[in-house]
């Protein structure tokens, strides 16, 4: 037998750069491979001394033959919302084809239990891959910290940071610690059958958030908390597409509700040390 090949999909996106890092640090570069939609992505990551398969979530085909000889699969949920439980579909089936000996999913936090209109896709994705009989693992990626760093300009001009959360607590952790999580987890041992729930340290409140911007920044930003239904006609105002500003700010309702508050210290524990504090990654963002 060879050594493993580790398969890291999405390999171009921001998540999937990070894993690709991470992975680095725990395996020869040469058992990595990304897939990628595009040759010029290809070449990026030849340029690292990382092997690069060209596959398109909505073309079975080609994820099949570019999984072939994949020992773990690191599968990263696709970014088109509305169409990931086929897409992935396509990967599992692809996956199972190819003979794939493991997979760990990138899943939202609670997701066979949240509310959230954003986990719906990944509760069919996870039911697929059991369904799958692949041995897996489960990564239930929380709220990252960029997300509310989303709007850091405009935030800044106005002065103000809108949402609908209320109360509700945010437990963020910044995207490399997601990712070097994923990248334990698929270099590792021991994670079959596991669903991690992962999640930052400590939790903000949009209130708290505001607050530690105000902070950094030197300028006074207040949260504005609106209904759902107007912080989503804002988003639409300010250009958001709006199948895409109504999951945010149902997301931002169903953290009112504790959906993206999770205080079991996982993510923590996997990567062996504490997560980034927001006040960190805010700063990382201001410079």
């Amino acid at each position: 037998m060879g050594e493993t090949l580790y398969m890291v999909t999405g390999a171009s996106g921001q998540l999937g750069q990070l894993v690709i890092a991470a992975l680095k640090t725990k395996v020869a570069p040469a058992q990595i491979l990304g897939l990628v939609r595009k040759p010029a992505d290809a070449e990026a990551l030849q340029a690292q001394g990382i092997g690069a398969r060209i596959g398109d979530y909505d073309d079975v085909a080609s994820l099949t033959a570019a999984f072939v000889g994949v020992g773990r699969l690191l599968l990263i949920s696709s970014s088109a919302v509305g169409q990931r439980a086929r897409q992935h579909g396509n990967a599992v089936a692809a996956a199972k084809a190819a003979g794939v000996g493991f997979i760990a999913y990138t899943s939202i936090l609670n997701a066979q239990a949240s509310a959230m209109a954003l986990a719906a896709e990944h509760k069919a994705t996870e039911t697929m891959i059991v369904e799958s009989g692949i041995p897996h693992a489960f990564l239930r990626n929380g709220w990252y910290s960029e997300n509310l760093l989303a709007a850091l300009e405009t935030d800044l001009a106005l002065g103000k940071h809108f949402g609908a959360a209320g109360e509700g607590k945010f437990s963020t952790a910044p995207r490399h610690d997601y990712a070097e999580a994923a990248a334990v987890v698929l270099a590792g041992t021991g994670h079959e059958g596991k669903t991690y729930e992962l999640a930052g340290d400590s939790a903000v409140t949009l209130a708290d958030f505001a607050a530690l911007l105000s902070q950094a920044a030197g300028k006074t930003v207040s949260y504005v908390d609106m209904p759902e239904a107007d912080y989503a006609a804002a988003l639409i105002g300010a250009g958001l597409p709006e199948g895409f500003a109504k999951i945010l700010a149902d997301s931002d309702a169903q953290a009112a509700k504790g959906a993206l508050y999770e205080a079991g210290g996982a993510l923590s524990a996997l990567i062996g040390h504490p997560t980034e504090p927001m006040a960190q990654t805010i700063a990382r963002a201001l410079a």
